[in-house]
């Protein structure tokens, strides 16, 4: 009995790590990393205008990319603040943008306390920069952003601050699956519409039955972060989000504590709306509310000043 068994568990395991190493040379012949490690296109984003008409308003943020994919994500959004005179900085994520086994050994608490130490950090360098986040990227903002002091503004691009019960059950028993599996496909194939956009995606693809309860751990801090944001609040969602059904991104919306809030829909694209179709709509969303907000803290502190 004990040896058809244990016949059976080393079957299992060879079985597991030839998949493994088969996913994972896959993805390294498709976006091979560069000597630092990073795959080209993914690394950090850091454009300073200080040179800029805008410099002088102190026009600042730091963009925050989502679960396995990289601030090449918001390189579009990125370049489109910085002409307009805004200092960006879209920071590449621990685990992310690298080998799909440093994904697999990258955790939660890593990619908030790095995120924590470059909003720390940025904001040294811009005192008024504002937070934009999209997807976990939107989830890690919200955490974020209801610690002490908050950001003058905070826009939140399609915010995975909810998961579908079946990647939520998935996520409980991790264990179960990746016993067996150790890499599940992400499924989103229609997350970008636009098809030269998804073509030129970076994302992994895939990840760990344990990144599910990984990921599942910032969701539920950014919802319990949600009732105490007080920073005046943008979110801009596709009605065709194909992580984030409407009703779940109206009943988020709904814990948002902060005083002035905005839900924003848009009709196309899908779940990374700052690559697909429309993303000129939310580049100037994003701006327009940063911008209002923003001069309207500067406003009441020169008022105080006086």
């Amino acid at each position: 009995m004990l040896l058809p068994l244990a016949a059976a568990v080393a079957a299992l395991t060879a079985a597991r790590i030839v998949y493994a190493t088969r996913r994972e040379r896959e993805f390294a012949r498709r976006w091979p990393a560069g000597e630092d490690g990073v795959i080209p296109g993914a690394r950090t984003i850091d454009l300073d205008a200080s040179d800029a008409a805008g410099a002088a308003d102190g026009r600042a943020a730091l963009l925050l990319h989502g679960f396995g994919d990289t601030p090449q994500t918001l390189a579009g959004l990125a370049e489109y603040l910085h002409a307009r005179g805004w200092s960006v900085r879209a920071p590449l994520l621990p685990g992310h943008g690298r080998t799909l086994s440093a994904f697999a050994e990258s955790r939660a608490e890593a990619w908030i306390d790095f995120a924590r130490d470059e909003w720390t950090r940025y904001r040294e360098r811009h005192p008024r920069a504002a937070l934009v986040g999209l997807s976990m990227g939107g989830a890690i903002a919200s955490v974020l952003a209801a610690e002490s002091p908050p950001p003058p503004a905070l826009a939140l691009i399609a915010p995975y601050v909810s998961m579908p019960t079946t990647v939520r059950r998935a996520a409980r028993v991790h264990w179960l699956i990746g016993a067996a599996l150790p890499y599940v496909s992400g499924g989103g194939e229609r997350s970008v519409h636009d098809e030269e956009a998804r073509a030129l995606s970076l994302a992994y693809g895939s990840c760990t039955p344990r990144l599910l309860a990984e990921l599942a751990a910032v969701v539920e801090r950014a919802r319990r972060a949600l009732p105490a944001l007080r920073a005046p609040t943008l979110v801009v969602q596709s009605r065709h989000d194909n992580r984030i059904p409407p009703e779940a991104a109206a009943r988020a919306f709904e814990l948002v504590g902060a005083p002035e809030k905005e839900l924003v829909w848009t009709d196309v694209g899908g779940h990374v709306i700052t690559v697909d179709v429309g993303r000129e709509r939310v580049f100037a969303l994003v701006e327009e509310w940063l911008l209002a907000h923003q001069g309207a803290a500067r406003g009441a502190r020169l008022s105080a000043l006086g």
